[in-house]
């Protein structure tokens, strides 16, 4: 079987992650900090691609990966226009729209640029993103929400969601396209979806705070007393925004947004952290059984995954709550950096073919 080599980056606010892979095996992996004094310079996210891709190139230099026998490079996809789930070849709409951000700046969109900018300097290499997180396949109905000057959007963890749907079928030899599963990523934030023969046709928009509460986000708040904290004088727009996202959930009962933690302190008796604890299960398990309706019934498996399901009696409670729809598989953590390649070698297999963005 013919190797390849592909070199995957993945930034976050303060570090990026980078990753070389022969097929499908992990020769490097490195996490790239990135101090605040280093970003401060910076007036923009993307302002920092210059800075984060020369630091890419050294790290990679210093580990001895010669860029020069790379095959392909995939970024993550950053807050670009909704679209459909896929591996996109960065071409000029796609690069105007990482650095133009229409959804919102994030340091996820720099995760194309650096591919691209390296790329282009390497003979017959392309750059790519895959499944970014405004991956949206949400039927008509599903948009709906209430009044017409407010539109549900798809906004969740699609790159690990869509790799550990086909890693499930892979293990049971069952098709993707062909399958109903419900999935829920349990991090710092959290997305339940409804996966339908291969689209997310209904899901939370886990940026913005909808859904369960997650460790540092509120989930759905009551929305008369929402509307009455916002006008009360007591809160500007950036407090109610880190309110909703930031300083919600764990953070604004417990005082902390370390899911370990609040475990621990649970473990060791603190009766109020279990409460709390078990409420955010609770809300997981009320949105699953709200995607089975979705999925009317017709569901394959309920799969759990991202850092929280770790915690086993957390995943425990949610089972006991949810066996009734299907059975449930736990893939605790994520690994975007695997699921990034996975999707490059496809393309470089010839297995998919890459989309086309267009603005």
């Amino acid at each position: 079987m013919e190797k390849y080599r592909i070199l995957t980056i993945n930034p976050g606010s303060t570090s990026t992650k980078i990753a070389v892979f022969e097929n499908e095996k992990n020769i490097f992996l490195k996490n790239i900090k990135h101090t605040a004094e280093e970003l401060a310079p910076y007036g923009s996210i993307t302002d920092q691609y210059e800075f984060r891709k020369e630091k890419v190139l050294k790290e990679l230099m210093e580990a001895g990966q010669d860029v020069n026998t790379i095959n392909c490079i995939v970024g993550r996809g950053g807050l670009i226009k909704p679209i459909p789930s896929g591996v996109y070849e960065i071409n000029a709409d796609l690069k105007a729209d990482l650095v133009d951000a229409p959804m919102g700046e994030h340091a996820s969109n720099l995760g194309g640029l650096i591919a691209e900018d390296i790329a282009k300097g390497l003979d017959g290499v392309n750059a790519y993103i895959a499944d970014p997180v405004v991956v949206d396949e949400l039927t008509d109905i599903a948009r709906i929400s209430g009044h017409p000057n407010f539109v549900r959007v798809s906004i969740f963890h699609a790159l690990n969601q869509k790799a550990i749907a086909r890693r499930y079928c892979s293990e049971n030899n069952l098709v993707y396209e062909q399958i109903n599963l419900i999935i829920a990523h349990l991090g710092g934030g959290i997305s339940v979806a409804a996966h339908n023969k291969g689209m997310v046709v209904d899901v939370n928009n886990a940026l913005d705070g909808e859904g369960p509460f997650s460790p540092e986000r509120s989930g759905t708040l009551p929305t008369g007393q929402l509307v009455k904290a916002c006008f009360s004088g007591k809160y500007t727009q950036q407090e109610i925004g880190q309110m909703i996202k930031g300083k919600g959930g764990f953070t604004a009962y417990l005082g902390t947004n370390d899911a370990y933690e609040v475990e621990m302190r649970a473990k060791n008796g603190d009766e109020y952290a279990q409460l709390i604890s078990d409420a955010m299960g609770y809300q997981i398990a009320k949105d699953i059984g709200a995607m089975a309706t979705v999925l009317k019934g017709d569901v394959n498996a309920i799969l759990l995954t991202g850092g929280i399901a770790y915690n086993k009696q957390f995943c425990s409670y949610i089972e006991d709550m949810v066996k009734f729809i299907a059975p449930m598989r736990i893939y605790p953590g994520e690994d975007e950096m695997s699921a990034l390649a996975m999707n490059g070698l496809l393309i470089l297999r010839g297995e998919i073919e890459p989309k086309i963005y267009k603005r």
